[in-house]
């Protein structure tokens, strides 16, 4: 259904135009748009006129037009005064209604095949039918993009979205839930990842600007058809999750760009709790102490450089061989170790995960 703003919008322009009073009431006779200061002369006119076989009449000084959706009488027009242009005039806001509820409907029910089809409810041969009568391009390079916002129901940061990429009308913006907007985006035949990168990045600028809205962006891989949209989806839910987990101080997550976090996000719980086992006893991570963790943490992000580590850290060499040794002999893993490294560090996104997995339902 149309809002009744832009119902009232549409009567303003032409009321603008025109210079002619005009109002949209619903069958019941409730007022929906009007130009008119207050006289509602015609209230107690609109029923008859609704129940009457006519399509347009005159009655006391205006001009009567209904607005049908298909065969189903949606609204009544009512122009004010019964000279020949009146009627034109009620003519042309009913062609416009018209077009609207043609409009409206087209999106919405393109609305409803992108959610079912990201959510894998359609059947193959559904997906090809109501393409084709939606007029949707069923090879065309698609992306999905994820927005999730800091607050449910974040209606600005929708329609910041739309208003982004208002102007390309083979695009869809939908949400399948509260806090998750969906962009599934039409690709050029050049546009690469790294353009995908770039339109994340812009997604996140603007929202922190415009809706002062915090958010992540995911995505998945480029598809070239349209049954392919819901993996490309499934992609960029995971992109999300997984970025979330182990590397919460990024705001854009590629699916391409995952990782091992991946392969750990896919790893069931009973097996992690194994190889953590297996590999540090009774000493797991999560009891380390801070200064321990973020000497860690920058060991690594030095790529296992200890003397860029040590002046990153402000502390002596001999300080940072000290804090390795003891976590040597608390662990039987050398951080020097290039394989004793790459143990420690997945072992170390494990354990993310495994307390990732306590905070959901499982």
């Amino acid at each position: 259904m149309i809002s009744n703003q832009i119902l009232q919008n549409t009567i303003d322009g032409i009321r603008g135009i025109t210079k002619i009073d005009l109002s949209v009431v619903d069958i019941e006779g409730n007022i929906l748009a009007e130009t008119t200061n207050g006289n509602h002369e015609y209230e107690r006119l609109v029923r008859p006129f609704v129940d009457s076989p006519a399509d347009s009449q005159v009655l006391q000084g205006y001009q009567f037009f209904k607005v049908f959706d298909e065969s189903q009488l949606e609204y009544v027009v009512i122009a004010k005064g019964d000279a020949e242009e009146v009627y034109t005039i009620g003519k042309i806001v009913v062609f416009q209604i018209q077009n609207l509820l043609v409009a409206y409907k087209e999106r919405y029910d393109k609305d409803n095949f992108i959610k079912n089809l990201l959510l894998d409810n359609l059947l193959l041969v559904d997906i090809f039918n109501r393409a084709k009568k939606l007029h949707i391009e069923m090879n065309a390079r698609r992306v999905v993009f994820i927005i999730e916002t800091s607050k449910e129901k974040d209606n600005g940061a929708l329609e910041t979205v739309r208003g982004l990429f208002a102007g390309a009308n083979k695009d869809f913006i939908t949400a399948v839930d509260e806090k998750n907007i969906i962009l599934v985006k039409e690709l050029s035949e050049k546009e690469t990842y790294d353009d995908l990168e770039k339109t994340a990045q812009v997604i996140v600028d603007m929202l922190n600007t415009e809706a002062m809205s915090r958010v992540h962006v995911a995505y998945g891989t480029i598809v070239k058809d349209i049954k392919e949209v819901s993996r490309s989806y499934k992609e960029a839910k995971m992109s999300l999750d997984v970025g979330k987990i182990f590397y919460s101080d990024k705001k854009v997550m590629a699916y391409s760009n995952l990782g091992i976090g991946r392969l750990i996000y896919q790893l069931p719980l009973p097996l992690c709790k194994m190889f953590i086992k297996e590999i540090f006893a009774d000493n797991t991570p999560d009891r380390f102490d801070e200064e321990t963790l973020s000497t860690i943490n920058k060991f690594f992000e030095n790529n296992l450089n200890v003397s860029e580590t040590s002046r990153q850290l402000y502390i002596h060499r001999n300080t940072l061989v000290y804090r390795l040794d003891k976590l040597q002999k608390s662990t039987g893993l050398d951080l020097r170790i290039f394989e004793d490294a790459i143990t420690f560090r997945i072992a170390l996104m494990v354990v993310k995960y495994m307390n990732y997995l306590e905070t959901i339902d499982y």
